[in-house]
């Protein structure tokens, strides 16, 4: 699986390791992905879900429905 957020859409930022000499070499930023598992009362069910730290407080702003409705318009099976 990939560092990628379901709801966010945030994935990996690429750059450069620079170190003491000022040698570049390439590196990566992965976003802090967890995976949750949230109940939706609408569905009665429960869905797991790859979110990131900023995720997890997109859902406790919109609620969990609002959220698997966004994701699901985007095509995606949850």
């Amino acid at each position: 699986m990939s560092a990628h957020c379901q709801v966010t859409g945030r994935s990996p930022g690429f750059g450069n390791r620079v170190s003491h000499s000022h040698r570049r070499t390439r590196r990566r930023w992965d976003p802090n992905i967890q995976t949750k598992t949230y109940y939706v009362p609408s569905e009665g069910r429960r869905v797991t879900l790859r979110v990131s730290a900023k995720g997890i407080k997109v859902i406790d702003r919109d609620g969990i429905d609002a959220v698997v409705a966004r994701i699901r318009r985007k095509g995606v099976k949850i």
